[in-house]
């Protein structure tokens, strides 16, 4: 039997009760599957249920495989080796001392004599050359991903579990995962945002709050096909739309002609030209007749209402993420910022930037690209004002706004109103709820705790607190500002962009959404990692 991992009718809630799945059914076999999906929709508690880590509230789960699941915590204990990681002290610690004669017979028969050789091979798959007893903390970020990845498969496990293998990881961290799954004959099932990542995968899992649908293909096939079933949809749902408005009509209009005919019989009753037998006996016909058309009619209103709510369900109704950019009216060659021989970072004997030079004009486009540790959000606090250098000049000419991966600049605990108004304390109420406006927050939703938004909505609010400035910001800093987003708000947050016309500095390890924004020139910082 080849191996899988097969859900039936499965059901999980959240600690408060709101269901999360229901009759989920799904089969995962040897291939390389993407789970994709909106944030809080399920993804990584899916992957949590396979594991084994949480226990669904119906349903079964069948494993006709071994697995292995990639933990970031696990990288997490400064003080451990790459043989804790492995969960191999142990086993490792029992042939040292075989090797010098001190094991006993009984713990030589549970000896695993191949264990050096698997480590061997996983280091080596994974493009490390270290010594197993190194500590973790010695390692750069790509090594340290490579060892996570290496420990995974060193018992050749039927399948991989990885969630959100990439997240946080510079370009060798990122290249050690997609080397890896690119390599991969067994199955793997990843749950990512990634869209590099997701086109290497042999078909996609889209998980949404109507259930689960399975596209065979990589990401961009997925999205095709995607495409294709939402016209659909969208076509039967105003189909739907046209035939219940046609009932309703129709209803209408048989009530307003049994209005007017009853109205006829009344006055024929009061002009007592025909026997009262005759004319009670016609308005029998009439009453009996008239109940049977409407039930019919109530009938045909119930079909059509129930054809309705069946193709609403086939498109997830869920407010439409739209921001609407203000103008900036930053001329082409203004001067905008100016780096004038800088060196800067938090420790003075041992800066990460060396005396760097550049500068910014009109509507530039600028990516700050190098490895984890390299010294870019040190450079983008040196931008803002953040950080003072330590030798050299930054010289900001216009307006400035950054927005982190973390959205920090809102507090968490005030509402969206109270986050505008304190970030800008001449604005008037009119003007606060104006730039919340442009951004999707109208009304009522502008008193939402800003704690309680969803990675997308807290992105969209970040950007109207800073762009809804008077006078616009005219350069934009984001750090990592896709970090935690899903699909949806991604694409949203990359429209936006482009019709933003002031100029950017841009730090990101998404190199999709980098060539989503038409970078006009990078700004390479070297970086100590020995594997970039």
């Amino acid at each position: 039997m080849s191996p899988s991992i097969s859900l039936s009718n499965l059901a999980w809630s959240t600690p408060d009760g709101t269901p999360l799945f229901t009759n989920l059914n799904l089969t995962f076999g040897a291939e390389r599957t993407g789970i994709v999906g909106r944030n809080e929709v399920g993804k990584s508690t899916l992957l949590q249920l396979i594991a084994g880590d949480m226990q669904p509230a119906a349903g079964r789960i069948s494993l006709s495989c071994t697995f292995a699941m990639m933990r970031q915590s696990s990288l997490t204990h400064p003080d451990d080796t790459l043989v804790d990681l492995f969960g191999a002290r142990t086993a490792l610690d029992l042939l040292d001392r075989a090797e010098r004669g001190v094991a006993d017979i009984d713990e030589l028969a549970d000896a695993d004599w191949d264990l050096p050789t698997r480590l061997e091979a996983a280091l080596h798959k994974c493009d490390l050359s270290v010594d197993p007893r190194t500590p973790l903390a010695t390692l750069s970020g790509g090594q340290q991903t490579r060892a996570a990845l290496a420990a995974m498969i060193v018992d050749q496990p039927d399948f991989l579990l990885l969630n959100e293998p990439t997240n946080n990881l510079d370009r060798t961290g990122r290249r050690a995962v997609h080397d890896l799954l690119d390599s991969w004959r067994g199955g793997a099932i990843v749950a990512s945002h990634d869209r590099e990542l997701l086109e290497t995968m042999d078909a996609i899992v889209e998980l949404t709050s109507l259930g689960v649908t399975r596209y065979g293909g990589n990401y961009t096939a997925y999205e095709q096909r995607k495409a294709l079933d939402l016209d659909a949809a969208a076509r039967d749902l105003a189909h739907a739309e046209k035939a219940g408005a046609a009932a309703a009509r129709h209803a209408q209009q048989a009530v307003e002609r049994k209005a007017r005919k009853d109205s006829a019989g009344r006055k024929s009753r009061a002009k007592g030209g025909q026997p009262k037998i005759l004319m009670d006996a016609a308005k029998e016909r009439a009453e009996a007749s008239g109940g049977v058309n409407a039930r019919l009619r109530e009938t045909r209103r119930d079909e059509a209402a129930e054809t309705l709510i069946a193709a609403r369900e086939k498109i997830e109704v869920l407010r439409p993420l739209h921001m609407d950019m203000p103008t900036t009216g930053l001329v082409p060659g203004r001067g905008v910022l100016r780096f004038e021989g800088v060196s800067g970072g938090y420790d003075p004997t041992g800066p990460i930037i060396h005396d760097l030079s550049f500068a910014v004009h009109g509507a530039e486009r600028i990516a700050i690209c190098g490895p984890n540790g390299s010294g870019k959000s040190t450079l983008l606090k040196l931008a803002t004002g953040q950080l003072t250098p330590l030798s050299g000049k930054v010289r900001r000419f216009v307006q400035t706004a950054i927005l982190d991966q973390h959205v920090g600049l809102l507090a968490r605990d005030e509402t969206l109103l109270n986050n505008y108004r304190r970030l800008h304390p001449a604005a008037d109420p009119h003007t606060a709820h104006a730039a919340l406006a442009r951004f999707g927050f109208r009304a009522t939703d502008a008193t939402r705790i800003a704690g309680s938004l969803s990675g997308g909505e807290r992105l969209r609010a970040g950007l109207a607190c800073t762009l809804g400035a008077t006078p616009v910001p005219m350069l934009l800093i984001l750090d990592e500002p896709t970090n935690h987003l899903d699909l949806d708000a991604i694409a949203a947050l990359e429209k936006a962009l482009s019709a933003y016309d002031g100029a950017m500095l841009v730090v990101s390890h998404d190199q999709a959404f980098i060539n989503s924004l038409n970078i006009n020139r990078t700004i390479e910082l070297p970086g100590s990692d020995v594997l970039d």
